[in-house]
């Protein structure tokens, strides 16, 4: 039992990291129709940046104090990361406004491979360490009811934590603020919105900028997991399954997606791995998407659409 508990436990870290990226896509769909492929190379430049500035910063201003060098490196990478939102609304959404659907799509998988490429270009192309203090030691909890106890990794509770706090922030921010209810007005209809006076330019660079913060938040908790390397782009991409499962339009969908794809891939990887030759964890994810496509394509929490002729 307590071997299942950190199982399951781990798959919903794991889970609320995913979640965590899969919450870009949503927000990008929901206020513009664009299904962001970018979002996995934003992840990648955005912990580049951070790693980058981390390093440069104490060199360039004289310090030594690692607190102050990753302060002025999470605001110098997001500033970054508002730049990029607002160069992609300028030289890409802003001029391909009521085009295909495809069209979008090809332009933002052009933006995938400009910004992995220029990323690399900009900060270098090695594998680069994140260090912002997270604790790696090991905790064993319910050591008086299991023999041994249950082993959690403290980085990961406290990476699951951040992506908590951070998915009920953006929860509160789009249910409460004003700017919050304006992008939802906009994800409803672009039209009626523009109609009462909001800008849709000037909201799509805001929610552009909030998928590069939880791009940034993801980057930098991944960074710190797995060193910033080219692969974090893919780790990333391991959100489109929790999105399709989730549903494209919902943000609880994206929470909920993000577990169950979590937890399902731990546990298959440990329990079936052995009888299927392993690998389970690699492919887990897209098999359950592409059942939910052939079952309910909008996913779990998506809206269902209905065209009437």
């Amino acid at each position: 039992m307590g071997f299942f508990l950190e199982t399951l436990i781990g798959g919903l870290m794991s889970g609320m990291l995913y979640a965590l990226v899969a919450l870009g896509f949503v927000l990008i769909f929901k206020a513009s129709g664009v299904f962001n492929f970018a979002q996995g190379a934003m992840v990648l430049f955005a912990a580049l940046a951070m790693a980058r500035f981390a390093e440069w910063f104490p060199a360039l201003l004289g310090f030594d104090s690692k607190l102050l060098a990753n302060l002025i490196a999470f605001v110098g990478a997001m500033a970054v990361m508002v730049l990029v939102a607002w160069l992609i609304e300028k030289l890409v959404l802003g001029r391909l406004v009521n085009q295909e659907g495809i069209t979008l799509l090809m332009a933002t998988l052009g933006i995938a491979y400009f910004m992995d490429g220029f990323g690399q270009t900009l900060f270098g192309s090695d594998i680069y360490k994140i260090d912002v203090g997270l604790p790696k030691d090991p905790l064993f909890l319910l050591d008086r009811v299991f023999e041994g106890g249950v082993l959690v990794n403290m980085e990961d509770l406290y990476a699951a934590a951040i992506a908590a706090a951070l998915v009920v922030a953006l929860s509160a921010f789009f249910q409460y603020t004003g700017t919050g209810r304006a992008l939802r007005a906009v994800a409803d209809d672009h039209q009626a919105a523009q109609s009462i006076g909001i800008p849709l330019n000037r909201i799509w660079v805001i929610v552009w900028s909030v998928a590069g913060f939880t791009a940034l938040v993801a980057g930098i908790i991944w960074g710190s997991k797995l060193g910033v390397q080219f692969s974090l782009s893919l780790v990333a991409l391991k959100a489109l399954p929790v999105v399709i499962l989730g549903g494209l339009t919902s943000v609880p969908g994206a929470i909920i997606g993000g577990l169950i794809i979590g937890v399902g891939e731990k546990l298959s990887e440990i329990y079936l791995g052995p009888l299927m030759g392993g690998g389970i964890e690699i492919w887990f994810a897209y098999v359950m998407a592409l059942a939910f496509l052939l079952v309910r394509p909008q996913g779990l929490f998506g809206e269902k659409i209905i065209d009437r002729v």
